[in-house]
């Protein structure tokens, strides 16, 4: 299945001012729709019936609309254009989603695509007041770095779940190649059932680590995510002690991700 709103409607790109009003408009929205989540919307959904494990899938549920309704909004409002490609194949038990960070709505997008996704998000999300509503509320591990988070996304996998995760821990400063840490593949070996890698690419660069929200570009930017094809992490874990197949399978991963970025660059 390929997803595409850059043909949808043909019109001319939304005027600077526009964009930058509409931009604004997207993230006072995006805040306010986090406090709504925890004040009013998370306390609702905790008192119908059900288990732990019911009431956890019914808030990704609905951070998962939520976040493409998101998404449908920037693009409606002629912030956006994006393209995805293979999202049917998203969202799979025992499934680790590993993809590149160019961009600050990279996890909004993978999130509303997979509608009961686990995630592993900064640690500084989980105090924000915007954003701790919704995390917390979808139980979404903390990358805090320790041992206990490594083993929590492991224990996440085997039980069934899917889990998205950014290697890099932060967004890819623009014109530099990303930079794997190990975890992942770590997290990988212990628990996926399969590994996916998600090729993510936006141009112009906009809404990157080094660039605060209302700069924005000279056009309306392009998402594109690409879904790629399947990874069997245990194919990486023979003859080999657990440190040495993690290297293995975050360098075959991150030699994977440059060639695959290279294709999406302008000629």
């Amino acid at each position: 299945m390929e997803l595409a709103a850059s043909s949808l409607t043909p019109r001319r790109s939304a005027p600077w001012a526009w964009r930058l009003i509409a931009t604004a408009l997207s993230f006072t929205l995006f805040g306010l729709g986090g406090l709504c989540l925890r004040l009013v919307v998370f306390p609702l959904l905790s008192l119908l019936p059900g288990d732990a494990a019911l009431q956890r899938r019914r808030a990704r549920q609905t951070v998962s609309r939520l976040f493409w309704l998101f998404v449908q909004f920037m693009y409606r409002s002629g912030v956006l254009t994006y393209e995805v490609e293979g999202a049917e194949r998203l969202g799979r038990p025992g499934q680790l989603v590993i993809a590149n960070h160019p961009s600050l709505i990279d996890v909004v997008v993978l999130i509303g695509l997979i509608r009961d996704a686990n995630c592993v998000v900064k640690q500084s999300l989980w105090d924000n007041p915007f954003t701790r509503g919704p995390i917390r509320a979808a139980q979404y591990i903390s990358n805090n770095g320790s041992a206990e988070m490594l083993d929590e996304a492991a224990s996440a996998l085997r039980d069934g779940q899917t889990l998205i995760i950014f290697p890099e821990g932060t967004r890819t400063t623009p014109g530099q190649a990303p930079q794997f840490h190990r975890g992942a593949a770590s997290i990988a070996l212990r628990g996926a059932t399969v590994v996916t890698p998600v090729v993510i690419s936006v141009t112009p660069t906009t809404l990157t680590k080094a660039e605060p929200w209302y700069r924005i570009p000279a056009r309306r930017f392009h998402f594109h995510l690409r879904v790629g094809a399947d990874i069997d992490p245990q194919a990486f874990a023979a003859g080999g002690a657990a440190p040495i197949a993690s290297r293995r399978l975050n360098d075959h991963l991150h030699q994977h991700f440059i060639q695959e970025l290279a294709l999406d660059e302008p000629t």
